[in-house]
Protein backbone atom coordinates (compact mmCIF):
# COMPACT_ATOMS: atom_id res chain seq x y z
CA UNK A 1 0.00 0.00 0.00
CA UNK A 2 1.51 3.23 -1.38
CA UNK A 3 1.33 6.30 1.03
CA UNK A 4 -1.15 7.83 -1.12
CA UNK A 5 -3.75 5.09 -0.97
CA UNK A 6 -2.65 4.54 3.20
CA UNK A 7 -3.23 8.65 3.50
CA UNK A 8 -6.91 7.78 2.45
CA UNK A 9 -7.80 4.89 4.30
CA UNK A 10 -6.34 6.57 7.45
CA UNK A 11 -9.05 10.24 6.35
CA UNK A 12 -11.66 7.55 5.99
CA UNK A 13 -10.72 5.80 8.86
CA UNK A 14 -10.74 9.46 11.35
CA UNK A 15 -14.18 10.37 9.90
CA UNK A 16 -16.08 7.73 10.52
CA UNK A 17 -14.48 7.27 13.72
CA UNK A 18 -15.14 11.56 14.02
CA UNK A 19 -18.56 10.98 13.35
CA UNK A 20 -19.21 7.69 15.49
CA UNK A 21 -18.17 9.63 18.12
CA UNK A 22 -20.14 13.14 17.49
CA UNK A 23 -23.19 10.89 16.69
CA UNK A 24 -22.43 9.56 20.24
CA UNK A 25 -22.45 12.60 22.07
CA UNK A 26 -25.73 14.06 20.43
CA UNK A 27 -27.35 11.33 21.57
CA UNK A 28 -26.27 11.62 24.99
CA UNK A 29 -26.82 14.67 25.32
CA UNK A 30 -30.45 14.55 23.79
CA UNK A 31 -31.45 12.16 25.96
CA UNK A 32 -29.78 13.72 29.35
CA UNK A 33 -31.99 16.62 27.91
CA UNK A 34 -35.26 14.62 27.71
CA UNK A 35 -34.55 12.59 30.83
CA UNK A 36 -34.41 16.12 32.59
CA UNK A 37 -37.57 17.77 31.34
CA UNK A 38 -39.35 13.98 32.10
CA UNK A 39 -38.14 14.17 35.70
CA UNK A 40 -39.04 18.23 36.18
CA UNK A 41 -43.10 17.42 34.43
CA UNK A 42 -43.00 14.20 36.11
CA UNK A 43 -43.76 12.38 32.68
CA UNK A 44 -41.46 9.48 32.11
CA UNK A 45 -42.04 7.33 28.63
CA UNK A 46 -45.57 5.53 28.66
CA UNK A 47 -47.12 7.61 31.53
CA UNK A 48 -50.39 8.73 31.66
CA UNK A 49 -50.72 12.58 32.99
CA UNK A 50 -54.17 14.64 33.46
CA UNK A 51 -54.73 18.17 31.78
CA UNK A 52 -58.20 19.82 33.47
CA UNK A 53 -59.98 22.41 31.75
CA UNK A 54 -62.11 25.49 32.73
CA UNK A 55 -65.46 26.74 31.95
CA UNK A 56 -65.40 29.80 29.99
CA UNK A 57 -66.81 33.06 32.09
CA UNK A 58 -70.36 33.66 31.29
CA UNK A 59 -70.47 30.51 28.87
CA UNK A 60 -72.05 27.38 29.73
CA UNK A 61 -70.13 24.82 31.68
CA UNK A 62 -68.96 22.65 28.52
CA UNK A 63 -67.46 25.53 27.05
CA UNK A 64 -63.88 26.32 26.72
CA UNK A 65 -62.25 29.73 25.69
CA UNK A 66 -60.07 29.93 22.50
CA UNK A 67 -57.18 31.10 24.55
CA UNK A 68 -57.57 28.33 27.09
CA UNK A 69 -57.72 25.77 24.61
CA UNK A 70 -54.43 27.64 22.85
CA UNK A 71 -53.05 26.87 26.02
CA UNK A 72 -53.70 23.13 25.46
CA UNK A 73 -51.89 22.90 22.55
CA UNK A 74 -48.89 24.44 23.91
CA UNK A 75 -48.80 22.05 27.17
CA UNK A 76 -49.57 18.88 24.53
CA UNK A 77 -46.23 19.60 22.70
CA UNK A 78 -44.36 19.07 25.95
CA UNK A 79 -46.23 15.97 27.00
CA UNK A 80 -45.87 14.48 23.19
CA UNK A 81 -41.91 15.29 23.42
CA UNK A 82 -41.77 13.03 26.96
CA UNK A 83 -43.22 10.65 25.16
CA UNK A 84 -46.72 10.52 27.84
CA UNK A 85 -50.22 10.49 27.14
CA UNK A 86 -52.77 12.67 28.51
CA UNK A 87 -56.29 12.22 29.67
CA UNK A 88 -58.57 16.34 29.01
CA UNK A 89 -61.37 16.41 31.85
CA UNK A 90 -63.21 19.32 33.06
CA UNK A 91 -62.56 20.34 36.67
CA UNK A 92 -65.77 19.26 37.66
CA UNK A 93 -65.38 16.13 36.58
CA UNK A 94 -61.69 15.81 38.20
CA UNK A 95 -62.30 13.27 41.18
CA UNK A 96 -58.77 12.16 42.54
CA UNK A 97 -56.11 13.28 44.55
CA UNK A 98 -52.38 14.48 43.65
CA UNK A 99 -49.18 12.90 43.40
CA UNK A 100 -49.80 9.48 41.73
CA UNK A 101 -50.19 11.45 37.57
CA UNK A 102 -48.59 14.78 36.58
CA UNK A 103 -51.30 16.78 36.33
CA UNK A 104 -51.71 20.56 34.29
CA UNK A 105 -54.75 22.57 35.71
CA UNK A 106 -55.46 25.65 33.73
CA UNK A 107 -57.84 28.24 34.91
CA UNK A 108 -58.16 30.76 38.05
CA UNK A 109 -60.36 29.90 40.65
CA UNK A 110 -63.38 32.02 39.32
CA UNK A 111 -63.70 29.35 36.73
CA UNK A 112 -62.05 26.42 37.90
CA UNK A 113 -63.39 24.39 40.99
CA UNK A 114 -60.14 22.20 41.22
CA UNK A 115 -57.58 25.07 41.28
CA UNK A 116 -59.72 26.61 44.41
CA UNK A 117 -59.04 23.20 45.80
CA UNK A 118 -55.29 23.25 44.72
CA UNK A 119 -55.17 26.77 46.60
CA UNK A 120 -56.56 25.95 49.82
CA UNK A 121 -54.21 22.89 49.96
CA UNK A 122 -50.97 23.62 48.50
CA UNK A 123 -50.90 27.51 48.56
CA UNK A 124 -52.69 28.58 51.24
CA UNK A 125 -50.75 32.15 51.32
CA UNK A 126 -52.88 33.21 47.69
CA UNK A 127 -55.99 35.04 48.04
CA UNK A 128 -57.96 35.64 44.49
CA UNK A 129 -60.53 38.76 44.38
CA UNK A 130 -63.91 36.38 43.18
CA UNK A 131 -66.27 39.21 43.03
CA UNK A 132 -68.54 39.51 39.51
CA UNK A 133 -69.11 42.92 39.81
CA UNK A 134 -66.44 45.53 37.98
CA UNK A 135 -64.02 47.36 40.14
CA UNK A 136 -60.71 47.59 40.66
CA UNK A 137 -60.15 44.35 42.34
CA UNK A 138 -61.87 42.61 40.68
CA UNK A 139 -60.08 39.38 39.64
CA UNK A 140 -56.74 40.53 41.83
CA UNK A 141 -54.17 38.13 43.31
CA UNK A 142 -52.58 38.92 46.95
CA UNK A 143 -49.67 37.03 48.05
CA UNK A 144 -46.82 37.78 50.28
CA UNK A 145 -48.48 41.27 50.89
CA UNK A 146 -48.59 42.63 47.36
CA UNK A 147 -51.69 42.60 45.54
CA UNK A 148 -51.87 42.03 41.30
CA UNK A 149 -54.42 43.82 40.08
CA UNK A 150 -55.98 43.25 36.32
CA UNK A 151 -55.91 46.22 34.03
CA UNK A 152 -58.28 45.12 31.31
CA UNK A 153 -56.30 45.00 27.89
CA UNK A 154 -53.10 46.41 29.31
CA UNK A 155 -51.71 44.39 32.39
CA UNK A 156 -52.82 40.74 33.48
CA UNK A 157 -51.16 38.50 35.89
CA UNK A 158 -51.29 34.99 36.17
CA UNK A 159 -49.50 32.44 39.18
CA UNK A 160 -47.79 29.56 37.35
CA UNK A 161 -46.76 26.74 40.28
CA UNK A 162 -45.06 23.89 40.20
CA UNK A 163 -46.62 21.67 43.36
CA UNK A 164 -45.52 18.41 45.21
CA UNK A 165 -46.84 16.04 47.88
CA UNK A 166 -44.02 14.46 48.27
CA UNK A 167 -40.52 13.70 46.48
CA UNK A 168 -41.54 10.32 44.75
CA UNK A 169 -44.96 11.92 43.90
CA UNK A 170 -45.69 12.96 40.51
CA UNK A 171 -46.04 17.50 40.46
CA UNK A 172 -49.22 19.84 39.51
CA UNK A 173 -49.00 22.49 37.83
CA UNK A 174 -50.98 24.85 38.15
CA UNK A 175 -51.76 27.95 35.40
CA UNK A 176 -53.97 30.35 37.25
CA UNK A 177 -54.28 33.82 35.65
CA UNK A 178 -57.00 36.65 35.60
CA UNK A 179 -58.04 35.80 32.09
CA UNK A 180 -57.72 33.03 29.30
CA UNK A 181 -54.95 35.12 27.43
CA UNK A 182 -52.88 34.72 31.11
CA UNK A 183 -53.60 31.31 31.25
CA UNK A 184 -52.10 30.95 27.05
CA UNK A 185 -49.21 33.13 28.16
CA UNK A 186 -48.28 31.19 31.57
CA UNK A 187 -48.46 27.91 29.37
CA UNK A 188 -46.28 29.61 26.67
CA UNK A 189 -43.71 30.56 29.36
CA UNK A 190 -43.75 27.04 30.83
CA UNK A 191 -43.56 25.68 27.27
CA UNK A 192 -40.24 28.29 26.50
CA UNK A 193 -38.67 28.49 29.53
CA UNK A 194 -39.08 24.67 31.22
CA UNK A 195 -35.62 24.68 30.90
CA UNK A 196 -34.36 27.32 32.86
CA UNK A 197 -37.11 26.62 35.67
CA UNK A 198 -35.78 23.20 36.02
CA UNK A 199 -32.47 24.62 36.63
CA UNK A 200 -33.45 27.34 39.31
CA UNK A 201 -35.79 24.80 40.89
CA UNK A 202 -34.92 21.44 40.71
CA UNK A 203 -37.90 19.10 40.97
CA UNK A 204 -38.75 21.46 44.01
CA UNK A 205 -42.10 23.39 44.25
CA UNK A 206 -42.60 26.51 42.95
CA UNK A 207 -44.92 29.80 42.62
CA UNK A 208 -44.51 32.63 40.84
CA UNK A 209 -46.40 35.59 39.18
CA UNK A 210 -46.20 36.54 35.90
CA UNK A 211 -47.05 39.79 34.28
CA UNK A 212 -48.99 39.80 30.79
CA UNK A 213 -47.83 43.35 29.07
CA UNK A 214 -50.36 45.25 26.55
CA UNK A 215 -52.63 41.92 26.10
CA UNK A 216 -55.03 43.96 23.05
CA UNK A 217 -51.62 44.82 21.16
CA UNK A 218 -49.98 41.17 21.77
CA UNK A 219 -51.82 39.14 23.13
CA UNK A 220 -50.00 36.29 25.40
CA UNK A 221 -46.58 37.02 23.45
CA UNK A 222 -44.78 39.43 25.93
CA UNK A 223 -44.74 38.11 29.58
CA UNK A 224 -42.37 38.51 32.01
CA UNK A 225 -41.52 37.62 35.66
CA UNK A 226 -42.50 39.48 38.04
CA UNK A 227 -41.73 37.75 41.38
CA UNK A 228 -40.91 34.43 43.15
CA UNK A 229 -43.69 33.94 45.86
CA UNK A 230 -42.88 30.62 46.76
CA UNK A 231 -42.74 30.92 50.74
CA UNK A 232 -45.50 33.72 50.84
CA UNK A 233 -47.69 31.32 49.24
CA UNK A 234 -47.17 28.17 51.09
CA UNK A 235 -47.58 29.85 54.26
CA UNK A 236 -50.94 30.50 55.36
CA UNK A 237 -52.66 33.42 55.88
CA UNK A 238 -53.62 34.50 59.53
CA UNK A 239 -56.96 34.84 60.23
CA UNK A 240 -57.73 38.24 60.94
CA UNK A 241 -55.42 39.52 57.51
Amino acid sequence: MDDDVRNIVLGVVATAISGGFGWFARTYLWRRALRRKQAFFGLPNGSDCLFVVNRQMGGTDSSLHRNDAFALLEISSLIKDCGANVQIVTHDAARQGFGERAEFCVGGPVSNARTTAHLMSMLPGVRVDLSTESGPDRGSINVGGETYRWQKGTVEYVLLARLTAGPRTRPVFLLSGQTANSNQAAARYLARHHVRLARTYANDSFCVVLKVINSDAYGPDVTELVADVTRAARTPVPADA
